[in-house]
């Protein structure tokens, strides 16, 4: 099996790689996919894997797991960067393969990194060595999959999700890294157990990060060296947030947001709208999903949850960060706090559906409009009355075509102001049936009041 680094590049790679494990019994983590007697698991051990693509953040061990798969199987192992390299260095991979197949060799597994880069000819070369069985592919992303592959490849795949290293599983790697003479056992360090807390606590689940953070720390208190975990600390410096902006785990935060609001939980809506702002993302785009979200889930339960999630991007764009934030943390509990809604969208849906359904009904003779005299002539607006003439500015007169009347496309909530519009409607609603003949229940001669 080829490796990632020559003899000479091994002394000098950084500690996550001179500690990459060897074989799957050093492995750690991601026991859900191989473990004993799971899938992935038993794939391996009956040498029939198939091509496979490993999604996980980063420091999950998607090209250390690539590599003890390769080990495992008795395949050549043979890197490829999606970034740095291109269509002729898969075509000379191919042809390796193929003279190392019919020369009697072993099989050959290119592990693809970062595949969700390859453009669609590039995925296209890769089809038919996979479809052949020439090539066993194991690709690794951080992006989702179904978005970042086409079809064709995906189909001939099967999708293995790593998980963020649970702590116990990072505080392994870090105490190896400290006996291991690849790491930095020649060095005879001590590190404190709150520097293992904090170390395994702050690296979020990332092996990288926390076996970097631990070099750093090592390479500042030097031979013999003492790690406390102030030392740990300024090693790791400011935590990162693990989404990219336009990566996968950006569209999954602004879910988390909207959904924490329509689910009327402050605390959770502030906690994303933080993990968005701590991560340099545009606040911007978060006032865009809240400005959504005021119409799609609060609509007129409360009115003023649209115009203040416009204002509030207006001060943003006025003030700027971070004094630009508090409006939006302002706007995130008012969303979250104010009465939910629907009504509105469920009653866009079905109108629109109902348009689609019926294109070609003509408008009412009574409502038309009658600029010209022939227009008056044809009867043109004749029977239109006037609500404002009645009293209450009422009549019950009809405003839907005659195939669609007495269909109902809003109906308010019970929540918020719209029990004061259901209150109206309602009244209105009374009116018309007098209008149509049927007996008023009782006399009100004005709808309810709105209470604005």
């Amino acid at each position: 099996m080829s490796s990632l680094f020559s003899a000479d590049e091994s002394r000098h790679a950084p500690l996550a790689a001179r500690m990459r494990p060897r074989t799957l019994a050093e492995y750690v983590g991601q026991t859900h996919i191989i473990g004993e007697g799971r899938p992935l698991r038993g794939a391996i051990e009956r040498g029939n894997l198939g091509s496979i693509i490993l999604w996980g953040p980063p420091g999950t061990g998607k090209t250390t797991l690539a590599q003890c798969i390769a080990a495992a199987t008795s395949r050549v192992f043979v890197p490829f960067s999606a970034v740095a390299e291109g269509v002729p260095r898969l075509r000379e991979v191919m042809a390796e393969a193929r003279h190392r197949r019919d020369g009697g060799g072993l099989e050959t597994m290119l592990f693809v990194d970062e595949i969700h880069r390859l453009n669609t000819a590039q995925q296209d070369v890769l089809l038919p060595p996979v479809e052949s069985g020439l090539l066993t592919l194991i690709g690794a992303t951080t992006e989702n999959p179904s978005f970042a592959l086409n079809g064709a490849l995906l189909s001939r795949s099967r999708v293995y999700v790593l998980e963020p290293l649970a702590e116990a599983d990072l505080e392994l790697l870090l105490r190896r890294a400290l006996a291991d003479p690849r790491g930095l056992a020649t060095l005879e360090l001590s590190v404190d157990e709150d520097a293992f807390a904090f170390l395994r606590e702050q690296a979020d689940g990332d092996a990288r990060r926390a076996l970097g953070a631990l070099e750093a720390a090592a390479l500042a208190v030097g031979l013999g060296g003492i790690i406390t975990a102030p030392v740990a600390a300024e090693a790791l410096q400011r935590r990162t947030a693990r989404h990219d902006k336009g990566g996968e785990e950006h569209y999954n935060i602004l879910s988390a947001y909207h959904k924490s609001l329509r689910g009327s939980d402050p605390q959770g809506a502030l906690y994303w709208m933080a993990r968005w702002l701590a991560a340099g993302d545009d606040p911007l785009a978060l006032c865009r999903r809240a400005i959504a979200m005021a119409a799609e889930d609060i609509g007129l339960a409360d009115p003023q949850a649209l115009p203040m999630a416009v204002a509030a991007r207006e001060a943003y764009h006025v003030l700027g960060a971070p004094e630009g934030y508090l409006p939006l943390a302002e706007l995130t509990i008012y969303l979250a706090t104010a009465p939910k809604s629907n009504a509105a969208n469920a009653a866009l849906k079905a109108a629109l559906e109902a348009a689609r359904a019926t294109p070609a009904e003509p408008v009412p003779l009574h409502l038309r409009n009658a600029p010209t005299g022939l227009m008056k002539d044809l009867g043109y607006g004749a029977a239109y009355q006037y609500p404002h003439d009645f009293p209450g500015a009422f009549v019950g007169q009809e405003y839907l075509p005659e195939s669609l009347r007495g269909a109902i496309f809003y109906q308010p909530s019970d929540r918020g102001f719209e029990k004061r519009i259901g209150e109206r409607l309602h009244w209105w609603s009374e009116r018309r049936d007098t209008a149509r003949g049927l007996p008023l229940p009782g006399e009100a001669p004005e709808p309810p009041d709105r209470g604005d």
